[in-house]
């Protein structure tokens, strides 16, 4: 039966096939749980939650580099036999989501207002069954081997369950409370923001110069303010006690300009004497360094703007006004009355949101707050101590710092989509917190008897707060169920280093505050996408890609690849189309490799014999445990992109590029084509589970088609580890099967170095024939002399190898411990042999001379390096093993120095 395959692989025709054959046959789920049995809880566990995507969101390139690097850490977890569960779900992304349903309300004429809350959930909840899928298939297209059954949405009831559970904990602990203070306020929104999402931006602006009066006298104190508007909630002027120019006016009685409202001038040391004037006004309603300020100097505060950013009642003749119209015509007014000094050109730090886009306003307003002190103690500790680790480690400077300085964190909104405060209020407004609606008018009705009417607050909670529970309210959290008893706490938390403090801190405390355990082991941080010349990617700049358009034209595999190979942790990747694109002709090389080992199976002797590997078979199988060993170090350390390129530059360069070629000829030979096949087919193997977590679509396709040829051919073909059902759930490779394999010995050692000198030897020579013009199919004659009797025999053993890849004559290659420089000859010297290439009439004898010169002086120079270094306190200070290593270094230079010296003298004849 032919064992051949298509002649050119099809992404787009494998890629949905297998990612639904892969799901259907359950291989996404933990692999140690039968059907209806407890898990085995000797087997290790392996588990992310997937940083829930907004349920508004579609595909782009931050979402493509988490699921790449989360699928590869689980895809390479479940070949090691570990039970390794990847977590699905979205978040219900409160702002953004309510946005989108207000926009779509507005096209129809109408206002969630004017639907009332109900209506309004009702249809948002609709908008979400309708569009909230998009994004979770668009995952699936780049591979993410989730667990689609155990997925969850943040709002779903038993998420719900959990954030009420979460809420009332802190609540009966005293930890949560509501009163009014200074927060972000977004006038576009209409709801408190935190500080977090809010984003400044430098803008040009304008700084205003005027005059504060002085009660009772013609005095006056220069003041200067970005915000003039302000001016109508200022409570006080502050100078700095040092300041000789103001010190007679402390603690006199200023007036508001255009309201006369009587307010002190005071001393405080936050000042900043050299700032416009040294005057400043403090507005503690509308500033959170007046603020702090006014609490110090137990200011009275003042809101002067409504929540929509108008003036309120508090403002005079301003009320009603916007606060940027009111900001000229106060102005204009202070003008006419003389208090205008003068204005000048400021670049300001413009806080705006990260949603609307809007200016946002600091604004008193009375909200529920956590105090978060304590938890971000536990969460210091827990980083301080080793139970969580993050990657990369100087990350952990940035998170000690926002901890160390963290403040009351602000949880409600004034939103209707979100998990809704639960607390209700009752007669004289008293509060019931409860975990339930039941049990609040259980707690009311023991109060004030059976007749009592409660409401809930009107206000959600901050996305984040539902969102920092996710890595165990997805497991069941609060009931003990079996997926939280044996996945919690989980393994890596993998995300953007940008929501560092939005999300994974907040994700730490909660894990140690509910549930005793921190839950996860590591967090892995990956960096921002940008464009091919840094630049980060806005639809300003026109250089947005589409994550999507990039997996059309070259498929999932090429951008996985690109994405996983082209960074390293916490730094930014900037993304090549061209890189892409080379990573695709790598799937190909894949495709073309296998095509070849495959198409050779049907040639094998009918008699299955294997006889001892040859120095190119012991030369595969070394650099194949060397691989699989380094890969495997480098994953477990999170160097990913090092580890992929490692297992690339085998399968490209040792294994297709050398072994397949000298196996091309090992196959002709009766008496090695079976220990090559064997070869070819268990390396290749190795390679394709190595690549695997990187490649998940080729590496299977073509694996299926390595196994179903070797199964028809022979058993004999089955690689060590065995065929599995597929490649997800093949072991992963081990580098003992390989070395054994090779033999493990110092003759094997021996002969697979002789084929590494070999192949060292055709790259100078191939570079000498390019240098020297040869006609690439031309074969030359060729003298080796190696100095050494040993790898001269073993040599000579590899010279048809030698001669096919270097294009020698086979027949006029002598090989020898030492030999003598024919005249018209290249003289190379590649280690320990010299070669030399007689080529009478087609050498540049002026060219050879340069070169050879130019590699004397390389020589000198490494000689003198080392030379130094071993004089040096180097040779005292360390191991002996590095300093024999130098001087064997030393050794060969200053022979391979003699060869050229010898090769120039010859040459110069």
């Amino acid at each position: 039966m032919s064992t051949e395959i298509a002649k050119h692989y099809d992404f787009k025709n494998v890629e949905k096939r297998l990612y639904e054959w892969w799901e259907e046959n359950g291989w996404f789920e933990p692999q140690n749980q039968p059907q209806n049995e407890n898990f085995d809880p000797d087997i290790e566990t392996f588990v992310i939650s997937i940083p829930p995507p907004n349920v508004t969101g579609s595909l782009h390139l931050g979402h493509a580099m988490f699921v790449s690097l989360e699928d590869l850490m689980i895809r390479y977890n479940r070949m090691l036999g570990k039970a390794s569960l990847w977590v699905p779900g979205t978040d219900h992304a409160g702002i953004a989501t309510q946005l989108q349903v207000e926009k779509l309300l507005r096209s129809e004429g109408t206002s969630r207002e004017e639907v009332g809350r109900e209506e309004f959930l009702r249809r948002t909840w609709e908008w979400k069954e309708k569009y909230g899928g998009e994004i979770t298939n668009q995952l699936r297209r780049l591979g993410a081997s989730c667990d689609w059954n155990r997925e969850r949405f943040t709002m779903d009831e038993g998420l719900s369950v959990a954030v009420r559970e979460a809420f009332v904990q802190l609540y009966e602990k005293g930890l949560i409370y509501r009163g009014p203070r200074l927060i972000n306020w977004s006038p576009g929104l209409k709801t408190a923001v935190s500080d977090l999402e809010v984003e400044y931006s430098e803008e040009p602006g304008t700084l205003y110069f005027f005059k504060y009066p002085i009660k009772g006298s013609d005095d006056h104190l220069p003041v200067a303010t970005t915000r003039p508007e302000t001016i109508l909630g200022d409570t006080a002027v502050a100078v700095h006690p040092d300041d000789e120019r103001y010190q007679h006016l402390i603690g006199k009685t200023a007036l508001v300009p255009m309201l006369d409202r009587e307010i002190p001038v005071i001393a405080d040391d936050y000042v900043d004497m050299e700032f416009g004037t040294g005057a400043l006004k403090i507005t503690p309603g509308h500033d959170p360094n007046d603020y702090a300020i006014g609490e110090r100097h137990n200011l009275s505060i003042i809101s002067m703007m409504d929540k929509q950013a108008k003036i309120n009642e508090n403002g005079g003749k301003y009320q009603g006004m916007d606060r940027f119209e009111a900001r000229k015509q106060l102005w204009a007014d202070m003008e006419v009355a003389g208090m205008v000094i003068e204005t000048k050109p400021h670049t300001l730090n413009v806080p705006r949101s990260q949603r609307g886009g809007e200016i946002i306003e600091p604004m008193i307003s009375t909200q529920w707050f956590v105090k978060i002190q304590g938890m971000a103690d536990a969460g210091i500790k827990a980083v301080r101590d080793g139970e969580i680790t993050i990657v990369p480690e100087r990350f952990e400077k940035v998170y000690f710092n926002w901890l160390e300085n963290i403040q009351d964190w602000c949880i409600s909104r004034q939103l209707w989509w979100g998990h809704r405060i639960p607390v209700w209020y009752g007669p004289n407004n008293t509060q019931y917190c409860a975990r339930t609606e039941a049990d609040a008018y259980a707690q009311a009705k023991a109060e004030h008897g059976d007749d009592v009417t409660l409401s809930q607050d009107d206000d959600v909670l901050d996305t984040w707060f539902s969102s920092g529970l996710w890595p165990f309210s997805t497991l069941g959290w609060p009931e003990k169920t079996p997926d939280l008893d044996y996945f919690y706490p989980t393994s890596v938390m993998e995300t953007g280093y940008d929501i560092l403090f939005f999300w994974v801190a907040r994700m730490i405390m909660s894990g140690l505050a509910y549930t005793d355990e921190a839950p996860f082991h590591t967090v892995y941080l990956h960096g921002l996408v940008r464009d091919a010349q840094g630049r980060k990617m806005s639809k300003t700049l026109g250089n947005v890609t589409d994550p999507l358009d990039v997996i059309d034209e070259f498929g999932t595999d090429a951008l996985r690849f690109t994405l996983l190979t082209g960074g390293t942790p916490g730094n930014d990747l900037n993304l090549s189309l061209e890189r892409v694109k080379a990573n695709r002709n790598f799937a190909n090389k894949l495709w073309n490799m296998s095509r070849f080992v495959i198409g050779k199976l049907d040639g094998l002797p009918q008699d299955v014999v294997f006889n001892a590997p040859t120095a190119a078979d012991q030369w595969i199988l070394t650099k194949a445990a060397k691989t699989v060993t380094d890969a495997t170090r480098l994953i477990d350390n999170y160097q990913f992109g090092q580890a992929g390129t490692i297992a690339y530059d085998f399968i490209w360069g040792d294994y297709a590029d050398w072994y397949i070629e000298t196996a091309k000829q090992q196959l002709q030979d009766p008496a090695k084509a079976w220990t090559t096949a064997r070869t070819l087919v268990s390396v290749l193997d190795m390679g394709l589970r190595l690549m695997h977590p990187y490649v998940p679509y080729v590496t299977e396709e073509v694996w299926q088609n390595l196994k179903q040829a070797s199964q028809r051919v022979s058993a004999a073909l089955e690689p060590q580890l065995g065929w599995a059902d597929a490649l997800i759930i093949a072991k992963w490779p081990e580098a003992a099967h390989f070395s054994e394999r090779a033999g493990d010995t110092a003759e094997s050692t021996a002969n697979a170095d002789a084929y590494e000198h070999m192949v060292d030897l055709v790259r100078s020579i191939r570079r000498a024939r390019a240098e020297n013009g040869v006609e690439p199919s031309r074969k030359i004659p060729a003298i080796l002399a190696t100095g050494d009797a040993a790898l001269a025999e073993r040599l000579s053993g590899l010279n048809n190898a030698l001669a096919s890849l270097a294009q020698l004559d086979a027949s006029d290659v002598t090989i020898a411990e030492s030999a003598a420089a024919p005249e018209d000859s290249i003289s190379l010297v590649v280690g320990t042999t010299a070669v030399y290439l007689p080529m009478a009439g087609l050498i540049d004898v002026a060219a050879e001379t340069e070169r050879i010169t130019k590699e004397i002086a390389n020589a000198d120079k490494q000689i003198k390096r080392l030379t130094g270094l071993l004089n040096s306190p180097f040779a005292q200070k360390a191991p002996e093993k590095v300093v024999n290593a130098e001087r064997e270094k030393l050794a060969d230079l200053q022979t391979a120095k003699t060869k050229l010296e010898a090769q120039l003298a010859a040459l110069q004849k």
